[in-house]
């Protein structure tokens, strides 16, 4: 069983998904603590989403919006070290939020789409380090701090413009597990806080007030279990408390404050919070070969959503193969698919996007030493 492809490296391949609007970048797995020995990997991947919509004019028209959502890559690092028979230390560096949105130019309405030309970026890194201790009956605890930078930019089609600047805040990870080596079992249940940035701005080209940002609060349950020989089920639920996250620039509120609505709007924004799903089965072939298939899933609300993320929910199916190059080295590849779930954008865009979808594909390298 020991060589059967674990969940954490079926996670691995799903990170930075069309979760959250596209915002999500990482699962925040903490399955590097349970390598056995010292261990060291490598993740690449990229995402390929088609996003597009259209808004109704009636007799004038419904102008599409265009691919807004351009392809990007991901990565992260993690080392793990065994400190004796009783604790193990690890470093994750990652990208734990991210966003990167294109509207092709458009003529002006009603010829084109209302949000045309409009581009938004968010870059972010995070390091995290983790101890971890080994109770009695197979129980361990484990924690750590995070550091994680973030900032970004966006201009309109209105021709508002804001660039925050990086900012760098700490968080941090608590979590508890069960193990039982005997049939690959393993239920790891994590918290991570919430963290948050406060951002130095220019809005318009010129200095503005500053504004924070949170990036929210997170449950992990992370589990796998042998269910015969060489096959073991594994998956993930993973909340996340997104109604803490907005952004609010002080210039874009003002601008968007009305009688009816003297408090303004955010420029993004979310209404719910997310549950995510993932199940699948991994399967030994052979002392060098094992495959995964995993289907995730997140919700669809139904709830308007901003026009920098017009995505609500998504469906995926992810196929992985593992291979065990030398004893201490293990290379692994997948592809997934995701079903992007329909959305409508908030007024007055009040655009429709539906039949939307994406690609991707990762690689983990994993050496162990």
């Amino acid at each position: 069983m020991k060589r059967v492809m674990t969940s954490a490296a079926v996670l691995a391949l799903s990170a930075g998904i069309a979760q959250a609007g596209g915002v999500e970048r990482s699962t925040q797995s903490v399955g590097i603590l349970f390598e056995k020995g010292n261990y060291l990997e490598l993740n690449f991947g990229a995402f390929n989403p088609k996003v597009s919509g259209s808004v109704n004019y009636g007799p004038y028209g419904s102008p599409s919006s265009g691919d807004m959502a351009p392809g990007y890559g991901t990565f992260s690092f993690g080392y793990k070290q065994a400190l004796g028979d009783k604790w193990d230390l690890a470093i994750i560096v990652d990208q734990p939020v991210g966003a990167k949105v294109n509207y092709p130019a458009q003529d002006a309405p009603p010829a084109g789409y209302p949000a045309g030309g409009s581009k938004a970026s968010i870059y972010s890194t995070a390091v995290t380090g983790l101890v971890r201790y080994k109770l009695p009956n197979n129980f361990s605890v484990y924690g750590g701090i995070r550091s994680e930078s973030v900032k970004g930019n966006v201009e309109l089609s209105n021709g508002y413009t804001m660039t925050a600047a990086p900012d760098t805040a700490f968080g941090y990870v608590i979590g508890a597990a069960w193990e039982k080596p005997e049939i690959a079992a393993r239920v790891a249940l994590t918290y991570n806080s919430k963290i948050k940035h406060s951002f130095r701005v220019t809005e318009m080209d010129n200095p503005s007030l500053p504004f924070s940002t949170t990036v929210p609060e997170s449950v992990n349950l992370e589990f796998q279990t042998g269910i015969a020989k060489d096959t073991l089920l594994m998956g993930s639920v993973r909340w996340v408390h997104w109604t803490q996250f907005d952004i609010t620039p002080y210039l874009y509120n003002l601008g968007t404050r009305t009688e009816e609505n003297p408090d303004g709007e955010a420029l993004v924004d979310y209404s719910d919070n997310t549950i995510t799903y993932n199940i699948g089965v991994g399967r030994r072939f052979s002392d060098q070969w094992s495959g995964a298939i995993m289907f995730g899933y997140e919700k669809h609300t139904g709830k308007p959503t901003g026009n920098l993320g017009p995505t609500d929910g998504y469906k995926s199916v992810s196929l992985a193969a593992s291979y065990q190059a030398t004893d201490n080295i293990k290379v692994t590849g997948g592809i997934r698919y995701v079903d992007i779930g329909d959305a409508t954008t908030n007024p007055p865009v009040n655009g429709s996007f539906s039949g939307n979808s994406g690609w991707g594909a990762g690689v983990r390298v994993g050496i162990s030493f």
